[in-house]
């Protein structure tokens, strides 16, 4: 008897099996997507090559970026389509529902959850990891939570004669204005731990004239890492909470 019951489970998990990887593999409308991704990770319609009916399939939008939800010329990171504050590209690298604003149906619109930093995917209050990357070749700040890049900047670091230094480091403190001991003023400064210097926006003198607005994209600043004025430092200021790691290279 229990060798026939663990037949049957056998011959269910192997039932299982080959249904969700026949499921992987057939694309019943021929769209250069399977079946199951269309119902799982796109939730476009498998049965309809277009979904959207703007006379791309929902494969060659995929591919291209673009929304295969709506008719647009916008790519995914402009779009979104179920108005969650989520751009549809950014439901696709959370594994989000980008046609439900509410994934977890938590009551908290995806969009909202990844901004104050919870799991969209989660109805449990589950907080993700946050980082943020400096890249002093391409001198570029990039920032992530759970792995998932939000954006990307253009800042000016050290000159050679005063480099930022290279590390791992952690946020230790904050100040929406900073005065620097050169002279000048420090807005949305972002301290790291055991360091001299931070991050922050273009600073200017006390006379009102800023510092460097001209070099971001290059090295240019005594150690520090600026950001444009544009709104760039103040995002960046509200998404680096004190204890997260900046990672510098």
């Amino acid at each position: 008897m229990k060798k026939i019951i663990i037949g049957i489970f056998v011959l269910f998990f192997i039932f299982l099996f080959t249904s969700v990887a026949k499921a992987e593999i057939i694309d019943s409308d021929n769209d250069g997507l399977s079946d199951y991704d269309e119902i799982n990770i796109y939730h476009t319609n498998p049965q309809v090559a277009d979904t959207d009916g703007d006379g791309y399939n929902d494969g060659q939008e995929i591919k291209a970026g673009f929304s295969p939800w709506e008719k647009t010329s916008e790519k995914m990171d402009k779009t979104d389509f179920d108005r969650d504050g989520l751009s549809d590209k950014l439901e696709l690298a959370f594994k989000t529902d980008p046609t439900n604003p509410d994934t977890d149906g938590d009551g908290y619109k995806d969009g909202a959850e990844v901004l104050a930093g919870f799991d969209p995917l989660s109805s449990s209050k589950i907080k993700l990891p946050k980082k943020i990357e400096i890249n002093l070749a391409k001198q570029k700040l990039a920032y992530f939570l759970g792995g998932v890049e939000l954006g990307e900047f253009l800042v000016s670091s050290g000159t050679k004669a005063m480099p930022t230094p290279k590390g791992d480091f952690t946020v230790v403190n904050k100040s929406i204005k900073a005065w620097s001991s050169y002279g000048l003023w420090m807005p949305y400064w972002i301290g790291l731990k055991g360091q001299r210097f931070g991050i922050h926006e273009l600073p200017y003198w006390p006379n009102g004239v800023r510092e460097g607005e001209n070099h971001l994209g290059h090295p240019a600043s005594h150690g520090c890492v600026r950001l444009g004025r544009n709104g760039e430092a103040k995002t960046i200021y509200n998404f680096a909470e004190v204890g997260i790691l900046v990672h510098i290279y």
